[in-house]
């Protein structure tokens, strides 16, 4: 069930898409295959209605790759035709189909019919055409192979190429000429092979290629050729190559011929060159002649070896060149060294002398194996030392052959060394070495640079009237300097030029320090005969690399001295084999917080010094080296800041030193100007009673006018006189009255516990008290009169005040019946009179003296007037009373 509804669908498409017997239209022109059609060209169809077809003309739709084309193409032909032409693009490859149908609703089934287009092109004219047969094992091949150029279009379609080759016999007349020929059905073919019955010898051939497809066809240049002209041969058999006793410059050369020479007659070729080398020398075609197995090459180098190819061709050249024979290869027999050996020396400054190195190679034209070198080295003209130095394996393998010696810096040293080798004595090189004072001059100037990865060396020649130069030495030694032996080289050249090319394995990224000597022939004289020595001048040294890169690492940066606002960063530089170019410069990064600043530095700086930085403060820091190439940042190094710059703690040191030196000073210049009232502040004054006023005061005389309105005086008060004295209270009463006084100027001797404050004087009280019992409590107070001393108030009543002292009694005023006791006095009241005190008008005293205790040493004694005792004051409780 389900296959036969599958072919009905199919049929329906089919009859649907394509179109059937039975279809209503019809496409011309019409093809079961596809249609070719050249790509470029315009194709013309045309679409009719068959007979009993109900649509007309303007039914008809044409389809190209199911894409409608214009109405603008169409041509109709009549009411049951039309015609559509389209360009054909190299991407069309489909069906162009034709449709009918109306558009309005219909029973009528539509109409559809399409024909299949394929594109391409025709193909082309072959070219170049050439045919070829090898030759195998003793005889020619029978397949002729020929070859072409098809050109370059691709024809897109099948095409067929036909190779034709007609051997050609003038003799056979009545016979057709045999013809062979080949078919390659690839679409764009540039080779076929054609096989023959037998290989027509002396007879020509004609050979050409037709080419056909759908779209046309094209036929090739016929090549006419003796058949002879298509073989190639094969190379000359067993070549060998012997070397000749006794003959050094010579090889014999043999070989054997590939093909009978019945069949070919042919001619050889031979060429060769040193090993090695690709430089290949051939031996001219008019010495050499058919039917020879041998050869002789001359004017080769001794002990050299040679590599020797040969190639043969039909004698008169009417055939192909076989292939180059396999390499043959010996040597020259040996010969004397032609040359010397090449002769150098590196000198080391020591503290004491002078190292020095030779390093010598082996002759260039040795022209057999070095057995032996004979060296001989003379210091001031005499013999210093002579050594064979023989090579074992080890030595042969090495370039470079050494040998070292001290030389004093006051000294000439000659060396001169000889090769030898089996056949003979090289020629002797030579070499002076001056004392460290006679250097000769050197180059003016040298530059480099880079051609086609080798080193160019250019050089200015010694100005006109300068030491006469024999050559010039350009040395190269890639630094870091490792063993010399490897990585030293030395070149000599003509005196005559400037410049040169150093060839060699140089490295890139690595430096290379290039030095040029001036060499100079010098004659030292020794007895009586002169010796010709070759010396070194000065050398002129340069460094170059042959290619530069980006460095490998960056500076290691570090802060040495970071201050206030400022920090110097030093850097080392970097390794020679890190750098990979010349530095052009540094970039120091220096960064706080998210500002970042730069200073840029030469090549030749390893220190910089960064400026207003801030105080106390991080940064970060690190640099960055640069190359022609490229650059390469270090690693990061933090600082900090200092607080304080140079000098600035010292400054506050010395200012505060100072500041409390010059404060001590005025605080001692305040205190010797105030001396007195800082005195009076640490140690206030006490009134000594000795030196009262009041002591020294009396009614009956007068004192000095000169003398202080307030004397302060001793006032002894007698404690059994209190009736006396309270009998006189009225008297006191206009002390009592002022307040101040007594209160400001009056101050509690002893230990009194019926005064309620110190500044109570013995006025404050009206009548007798409880004080009265104590023996001991004397009041100091201070009388102010308004009249001189030794006068007696008549009209005011003086005023008493209590005096300031607190100063307490002295031992016989607190104890008086010492006193009276020693000196028969009664207890009466009594002034002492101060030790300075003059008397008025000239009085003398009279009586004894008024002292009743000891005083100390430089106390004067006071003496007291008994006609001035009888009108003093008397003890009194609680007044002054007046006498």
């Amino acid at each position: 069930m389900d296959d036969s509804l599958h072919f009905l669908l199919l049929m329906m498409y089919l009859h649907y898409a394509v179109g059937s017997s039975s279809s209503c239209v019809k496409i011309l022109p019409d093809s079961g295959q596809k249609i070719p059609v050249e790509v470029g060209t315009d194709f013309t169809a045309t679409c009719h209605l068959l007979e009993g077809s109900q649509y007309t003309a303007d039914d008809i739709e044409w389809f190209l790759e199911n894409k409608s084309i214009p109405k603008e193409k169409y041509l109709k032909i009549n009411e049951k035709a039309v015609r559509v032409t389209v360009n054909i693009s190299s991407n069309v490859n489909g069906w162009l189909k034709c449709r009918a149908a109306t558009e309005s609703l219909s029973y009528q089934i539509p109409c559809l019919y399409g024909i299949s287009l394929t594109t391409g092109y025709p193909p082309l004219m072959p070219k170049n055409l050439t045919c070829i047969a090898v030759q195998e094992n003793k005889e020619i091949s029978l397949n002729i192979k020929c070859s072409w150029d098809p050109g370059t279009r691709h024809p897109l379609i099948d095409t067929t190429y036909n190779l034709y080759v007609q051997v050609v016999c003038l003799e056979c007349k009545t016979s057709a000429p045999e013809t062979f020929s080949s078919i390659c059905k690839e679409q764009l073919a540039s080779s076929c092979t054609v096989h023959l019955s037998t290989f027509p010898h002396h007879m020509d051939l004609r050979v050409w290629v037709e080419v056909n497809n759908t779209l046309g066809s094209a036929c090739s240049d016929e090549l006419v050729r003796d058949a002879s002209y298509f073989v190639k041969p094969n190379p000359p058999l067993d070549v060998q190559v012997q070397g000749e006793v006794n003959f050094s410059t010579s090889l014999m050369v043999t070989w054997k011929q590939p093909i009978d020479v019945n069949t070919i007659a042919l001619r050889y070729v031979i060429r060769y060159c040193q090993a090695g080398s690709s430089v290949w020398n051939e031996v001219p075609e008019d010495v050499m002649h058919a039917y020879k197995k041998s050869f002789r090459l001359q004017f080769l180098q001794p002990y050299t070896d040679y590599v020797v190819q040969m190639r043969c061709i039909q004698e008169n050249h009417k055939s192909y060149w076989s292939d180059w024979s396999a390499n043959a290869t010996d040597r020259t027999a040996e010969a004397e060294p032609s040359s010397h050996p090449d002769l150098w020396r590196i000198i080391q400054p020591t503290a004491h002398s002078r190292k020095v190195t030779l390093i010598w190679t082996a002759p260039v034209q040795a022209n057999g194996k070095i057995l032996h070198y004979d060296l001989k080295i003379s210091q001031d003209h005499e013999m210093f030392e002579r050594r064979v130095v023989r090579l074992n394996e080890m030595d042969q393998i090495r370039s470079h052959q050494t040998y070292s010696m001290d030389v004093p810096p006051g000294k000439v040293a000659t060396v001169e060394i000889t090769a030898t080798n089996s056949a003979g004595v090289s020629p002797k090189a030579t070499l002076l070495i001056p004392r460290s004072d006679q250097e000769l001059p050197g180059v003016q100037h040298i530059n480099w640079s880079v051609n086609d990865g080798q080193l160019q060396v250019e050089w200015l020649l010694r100005p006109p009237g300068s030491p006469r130069v024999s050559e010039y030495l350009l040395e190269w030694v890639k630094v870091p300097e490792g063993e010399f032996q490897l990585d030293r080289h030395w070149k000599k050249v003509s005196p005559q030029i400037n410049s040169n090319t150093l060839t060699g394995d140089f490295k890139p990224f690595k430096r290379y320090n290039i030095s040029v000597y001036p060499m100079y022939r010098c004659s030292v004289q020794c007895s009586n005969t002169s010796f010709r020595y070759i010396q070194a001048g000065r050398p002129v040294t340069t460094a170059a690399y042959i290619k530069q890169g980006s460095p490998l690492e960056g500076p290691t940066a570090r802060v040495t001295k970071p201050k206030k606002t400022s920090a110097e960063v030093t850097w080392e530089e970097i390794p020679l084999d890190s750098q990979r170019g010349f530095i052009t410069g540094y970039t120091i990064f220096y960064k706080t917080g998210n500002i970042e600043k730069s200073v840029q530095a030469e090549s030749h700086i390893r220190s910089c010094v960064l400026t207003d930085l801030t105080s106390e403060s991080d940064y970060v820091v690190h640099v960055m080296v640069s190359t022609v190439a490229g650059t390469k940042h270090g690693s990061d190094f933090n600082f900090k800041t200092a607080k304080y710059g140079d000098g600035e703690v010292e400054v506050i040191v010395v200012v505060v030193c100072f500041s409390f030196l010059f404060l001590t000073i005025i605080i001692i210049m305040f205190c010797l100007r105030k001396r007195e009232v800082i005195k009076e502040l640490l140690w206030p004054h006490v009134p000594d009673p000795n030196d009262s006023s009041i002591a020294h005061w009396s009614p009956d005389f007068s004192v000095k006018t000169n003398l202080p309105k307030e004397d302060v005086s001793v006032l002894e008060v007698d404690v059994f006189d209190g009736k006396s004295l309270f009998e006189e209270n009225k008297v006191a009463l206009p002390l009592k009255k002022d307040k101040y006084l007594s209160e400001e100027h009056s101050s509690g001797i002893g230990s009194s516990s019926c005064m309620s404050s110190p500044r109570h004087s013995v006025s404050d009280s009206d009548e007798g008290d409880s004080c009265q019992t104590m023996a001991s409590t004397v009041q100091y107070s201070a009388v102010v009169a308004s009249s001189y001393k030794g006068q007696i108030p008549n009209h005011q009543a003086p005023l008493f005040a209590r005096s300031k002292s607190t100063q307490p009694l002295l031992d016989c005023e607190e104890h008086t019946e010492h006193l009276y006791e020693g000196s028969g006095q009664s207890r009466n009241s009594y002034f002492r009179r101060g030790r300075g005190l003059e008397l008025a008008d000239g009085e003398e005293p009279n009586g004894s003296p008024l002292t009743f205790c000891p005083m100390e040493e430089q106390m004067s004694p006071i003496v007291e007037d008994p006609a001035a005792s009888m009108s003093s004051y008397m003890a009194q409780q609680n007044g002054y009373r007046h006498q």
